[in-house]
């Protein structure tokens, strides 16, 4: 077995760890295309697909027409449906904006000033896989990069002890690892998956220490290997995949300095914790707060295993979800607030698309209270890092079927983000198998009517 042949056996070992960079660091902060608004970006992704017309997006046509057929034919989605389905939850004006938010995100609802309300979002397929892509990866077909792994590509980290991009979630949402994978950019912009239904910091972040070596003596492995590696790099030139397994692993390495304390949410007071709540979503977002405070460019936290917002039987479930979900999001912004965070932190909070105003009728459900998937129209918040607060943007029709005024596609929100983080979405691209790729595509316009 060559040398090379053995180091790559190594790989998935700790040992890796200890190899000296040769390259540019690749994780190192680098220059914006432009003054950046932001540094940082938290998304709070609600998989399953929350429907607009019982949170963010009131409808009184639809209420007052509830059990009707629709007056005009309804758009495709995934299911069959029938008549129109009011919503159960009363919505009331809230802040100096007085943005109408149902009662279920009451919270969400007291710091809605904070909030850009973006009412005319849609996407190109009705089910979750490709929707769950386009809006994780800017593509509905697998084998691109996530958001996270362009926005960490574009910009390195400003904590070299702390992996860039951080994805938590409790379980797996549908789909798994491919929505946070770097693809065909250098691995070490590989999304770090923490599971946050862990409380425990050594269940959350396993094999963070090590019991064998002492800190002097994982210093002189450091600095052998380190040497090796280099004397390797001279003669036979770079390697990436080995290249991008030293950094993952160096990143490893240095987390024993300060992922501890970092994931550890009992260091925070008492008070700020209950903020937040319980629960997994709660942790999360907490953690996203402590970790973007450190440093962290990109904290991605999903709602939930699965497709929790997946309410195909019963909408009422939409109260039980939000329980979960309206006091950590609101809490977030308070504390993000109180950070100094907020101005440098853009804050995303959106499904991967909506649910019909229709009720589903399909075989597949028992209870028919529930609504389908619909890509046509829905709602999704951003907050901080430049964009404007206390405003609607867009809007779907009476029934909030179809965005039918300033609608926004996936690559427009992607695009308006990077802007607020300094990177001009045409430029930030990566040449493989002979074409240049962004997180874009060929797509995507900056909505300068919602930034500052």
């Amino acid at each position: 077995m060559t040398r090379r042949d053995l180091l790559k056996t190594m790989g998935a070992g700790f040992p890796m760890a200890a190899f000296a960079q040769v390259a540019t660091d690749p994780m190192a902060p680098k220059a914006t295309h432009f003054p950046a608004r932001a540094k940082h970006v938290i998304f709070l992704f609600l998989n399953g697909g929350p429907s607009q017309v019982d949170t963010f997006d009131p409808k009184p046509d639809l209420q007052r027409m509830h059990g009707k057929p629709m007056p005009t034919p309804n758009l495709k989605s995934e299911r069959k449906t029938g008549n129109l389905l009011g919503s159960p939850f009363t919505f009331k004006k809230y802040g100096q904006s007085g943005i109408e938010v149902s009662e279920i995100f009451s919270e969400v609802g007291s710091v809605i000033d904070d909030f850009c309300v973006i009412r005319s979002m849609h996407t190109e397929r009705p089910n979750h896989e490709p929707s769950l892509l386009l809006t994780n990866c800017g593509q509905r077909l697998p084998g691109h990069p996530s958001m996270g792994s362009w926005v960490t590509y574009g910009l390195g980290t400003e904590n070299r002890n702390l992996p860039g991009f951080v994805v938590l979630c409790p379980g797996l949402p549908v789909l798994g690892p491919i929505l946070w994978t770097s693809s065909y950019l250098p691995g070490v912009y590989q999304g770090a998956y923490i599971p946050n239904n862990e409380k425990e910091v050594d269940k959350l972040v396993p094999n963070l220490h090590n019991t064998r070596w002492k800190p002097e003596d994982q210093k002189r492995q450091l600095d052998l290997l380190g040497q090796l590696n280099r004397l390797q790099t001279q003669r036979e030139g770079d390697d990436p995949q080995l290249e991008a397994g030293i950094q993952s692993m160096e990143i490893a390495y240095r987390m024993q300095t300060e992922a501890a304390e970092a994931f550890d949410i009992s260091k925070e007071p008492e008070k700020v914790r209950e903020t937040y709540g319980d629960g997994d979503f709660a942790r999360g977002c907490l953690m996203a707060a402590r970790l973007v405070e450190r440093g962290v460019r990109m904290v991605q936290v999903y709602f939930g295993d699965d497709q929790p917002w997946d309410s195909h039987e019963d909408i009422l479930d939409h109260r039980r979800l939000a329980r979960l979900a309206d006091k950590p999001i609101a809490a977030l912004i308070r504390d993000l607030k109180q950070r100094g965070l907020l101005n440098e932190t853009v804050v995303v909070v959106t499904g991967e698309f909506g649910r019909t105003p229709a009720t589903e009728v399909s075989g597949l459900v028992k209870v028919q209270n529930g609504r389908d998937h619909n890509n046509h129209g829905y709602s999704s918040l951003v907050a901080g890092g430049g964009f404007r607060g206390g405003m609607v943007y867009g809007a779907t029709d009476e029934f909030g079927f179809k965005a039918v005024e300033n609608p926004v596609d996936v690559h427009d929100l992607h695009a308006t983000i990077l802007h607020q983080l300094g990177l001009d979405h045409t430029r930030l691209t990566y040449r493989y198998s002979g074409r240049d790729f962004r997180l874009t595509d060929v797509h995507g316009n900056l909505i300068k009517a919602i930034i500052s």
